[in-house]
């Protein structure tokens, strides 16, 4: 696909008809509003789907070393104790408990990350196509994770009590938070693998992102080429 150049029309630009900024016109350059927007949302569709669908799975978060969620600060070594007292199998099933939780969240965020993509503006289309190699993830971040949080605890919270041990781990959490052992924000099970479930999603949707911008020909998307591949 060839890029859209905008000419002179009636001592003025068919860009400054269209009501861009001069900024906004500089940082697009060439590129037509409709290419960037239309090029930053089949990114953002993208990343999204890609991360709901590798995450959203079975075992999409317990095979993954790199979004795992394991027992958070001291309770690492409190979950060796109990190792040693005979109780592997019940720390086992919480910490597998705790990563099933995010796998069966994770596909309900799908409809708010689209409807996120539907929202874009002009000026968030420009941050993006000349920001960081994450301005997507960002993006997503920044306008899904408190209600996306809101989405995904009760689901977390009805998969956790189905392990007995969920129970006693906010009471463990909890005094150990006390103590300033774990931060506050890890002493309740529920919130803490809504946390790091959000944490894993974007940072998936992170790394699709970046997989993009290497290598926009790879993608076989003629905008994704004509907008991320001008370099």
């Amino acid at each position: 696909m060839k890029r859209r150049k905008f000419t002179t029309v009636a001592g003025g630009t068919l860009l400054a008809g269209l009501g861009m900024s001069a900024p906004v016109r500089a940082a697009l350059g060439f590129l037509s509003e409709g290419d960037a927007s239309l090029g930053v949302k089949t990114a953002l569709e993208r990343g999204a789907q890609a991360a709901v669908s590798l995450l959203g799975r079975t075992d999409g978060f317990l095979k993954n070393p790199k979004v795992m969620i394991p027992l958070p600060g001291a309770l690492k070594d409190a979950a060796q104790l109990l190792k040693f007292a005979g109780q592997q199998k019940q720390v086992d099933e919480l910490v597998t408990a705790m990563n099933r939780a995010a796998e069966a969240a994770v596909p309900e965020a799908e409809a708010l990350l689209l409807d996120a993509v539907k929202s874009l503006s002009v000026a968030d289309a420009v941050k993006i196509v000349r920001g960081s190699e994450t301005s997507v993830t960002q993006y997503f971040s920044t306008r899904t994770r408190t209600p996306l949080g809101e989405k995904f605890l009760p689901i977390v919270t009805a998969a956790t009590e189905k392990v007995a041990l969920a129970e006693k781990y906010n009471a463990v959490a909890g005094k150990a938070s006390g103590f300033g052992l774990i931060k506050k924000d890890d002493a309740n099970v529920q919130v803490y693998v809504t946390r790091k479930a959000l944490d894993g999603l974007y940072w998936m949707i992170g790394e699709e992102e970046k997989k993009i911008r290497r290598d926009p020909v790879g993608t076989g998307s003629d905008i994704l080429k004509q907008v991320f591949g001008r370099g």
